[in-house]
């Protein structure tokens, strides 16, 4: 099997895997109690915390909260921003967040807040002269995601945190989820009062995630019970999935494979682009300004969702980058943003590299993929 959907979820790593191993089976302690165990389990929930605040630059490891996935985290900070601000109804965000922001900002709509939705460029980048104008007195929230997760295309986190800093008091809140693990992070260094992460999008367990809280930003819980993770967020500790984050990040910081998955990843670009005909890359390929992994490439009169099924029937995952319903035919938020036409959208598919592909499993790609796509142009009716 041959995994290019790495941006959907990853692998636990061996690694990862050997640091849990003890805390499923010899220590299982409750971090909360005082006796020997317990006290095991919270140890190793201190290391974890001080490895994930390695990983983003946090300043301290009090600024590193653990929860269930990035939707948690996300939900948290925007809830909990807004609950800081009560007086501020006003949240500024993008027309290509996850569903996870995008959804909860629709939910937010309903319940009286007015949303400004900005939207993006053809190559899917967002104009920071759109951003100074939304800005308002009574802004409240500032949410803006880090690296799509459908194009890969990265957003310039440090200058928006300035731009908000600078034209108002709003909460500036980022979606890392997609980011963390792929490229250099440090948040002490920039102006971002709060950054999600999902254990799972770094070859972490699913089921563990982070909540970045700038020091001197206190949220209101959004579970209240016992006092865990110092009263922020109640609920025994998932200790064996916290470690498993905590070595996933230190893998990532210790271990550099980006730049041979990029070029895992142009090679592939580069030669469907030119052996097969009518595809473009939607989002930048500008370097610097998409992840290192991410290739989101439309097959023009093609439909996504064959062109998957095919995959997989010879072996490969990947993801239709278009997100289309079984219903509605319709092209994701992100696709609809950039203006890509729907005969292109229908037919995108997003390739998503991780640090176990190897040039191999590209070649065998290569060489399954034209046929797929002249066998199902053959039969558009386009």
């Amino acid at each position: 099997m041959i995994y290019l959907d790495n941006n959907a979820t990853t692998r636990v790593a061996p690694e990862v895997f050997n640091a849990m191993q003890p805390y499923l089976t010899e220590i299982f302690g409750n971090p909360s109690s005082t006796h020997t165990l317990g006290r095991q389990m919270k140890q190793a929930i201190d290391v974890a915390r001080e490895q994930v605040a390695a990983l983003i630059g946090a300043a301290d490891t009090s600024e590193i909260v653990f929860t269930s996935c990035g939707s948690e985290s996300d939900n948290w900070a925007i809830r909990g921003a807004l609950s800081a601000k009560p007086d501020k109804k006003h949240i500024v965000t993008t027309q290509v967040e996850h569903e996870a922001v995008r959804n909860l900002c629709d939910l937010l709509e309903s319940e009286g807040y007015e949303i400004t939705r900005l939207g993006v460029s053809e190559n899917g980048e967002l104009d920071l002269n759109s951003l100074r104008d939304a800005l308002r007195h009574d802004t409240a929230l500032v949410s803006i995601m880090l690296a799509n997760n459908e194009t890969g295309v990265l957003f310039p986190m440090e200058e928006i945190g300035r731009i908000v800093s600078e034209k108002s008091d709003a909460f500036f809140h980022v979606d890392g989820v997609q980011a963390v693990g792929k490229i250099p992070i440090d948040l002490k260094s920039t102006e971002v009062d709060m950054f999600a992460l999902s254990g799972h999008k770094l070859h972490a367990p699913q089921g563990i995630g982070a909540l970045y809280l700038r020091q001197g930003i206190g949220l209101q819980p959004l579970i209240v019970g016992g006092g865990q993770e110092s009263g922020r967020r109640a609920g025994t500790s998932a200790v064996p999935n916290i470690v498993g984050l905590g070595a996933a990040c230190k893998l990532a910081n210790e271990s550099d494979v980006h730049e041979r998955i990029a070029s895992l990843r142009d090679k592939l670009e580069r030669q469907i682009l030119t052996t097969i005909s009518n595809t473009l890359v939607n989002g930048t390929s500008a370097a610097g300004k998409r992840l290192p992994n991410t290739s989101n490439i439309s097959f023009q009169y093609v439909d996504g969702q064959n062109i998957l099924l095919h995959l997989d029937a010879a072996g490969i995952c990947v993801s239709t980058g278009s997100a289309c319903h079984s219903t509605t035919r319709e092209a994701s938020p992100t696709l609809k943003a950039m203006n890509v036409p729907y005969t292109a959208a229908q037919g995108s598919i997003r390739f998503s590299l991780g640090r176990y592909n190897t040039e191999a499993e590209i070649d065998r790609t290569l060489s399954v993929l034209p046929g797929i796509i002249k066998k199902l142009a053959e039969m558009s009716p386009y």
